[in-house]
């Protein structure tokens, strides 16, 4: 799920020349417009949700008013707080070993 924030957000990263090494731009942007087809759009009011860096709160009311299971980042200001409005807030590799594969 994605806010206006948020996928702004993602977008100006996947431009940066340092993923050229790993994807072309081309397929970086078809990765993104795949992912928009994908994904739910979550309209935010930039809420404070009380996160140490307030920048990171975005993340925080798009996993809260898109009603996620579980947020899944590496960022220390959004782990710390160990879960928001009972979502859990995991580590990828924590997210990851909790996963069962078929």
């Amino acid at each position: 799920m994605f806010s206006p924030p948020t996928l702004s957000e993602l977008h100006s990263r996947l431009i940066r020349p340092k993923f050229d090494r790993y994807a072309a731009l081309e397929d970086r942007l078809i990765f993104l417009l795949e992912l928009l087809m994908l994904s739910e759009r979550v309209p935010i009011t930039g809420a404070a949700m009380g996160c140490r860096n307030p920048d990171d709160d975005r993340i925080l009311e798009t996993a809260v008013l898109g009603a996620a299971d579980v947020i899944v980042t590496g960022d220390q200001d959004i782990l710390v707080m160990g879960k928001v409005h009972d979502i859990p807030i995991l580590t990828p590799r924590v997210f990851l070993a909790g996963v069962k594969l078929d």
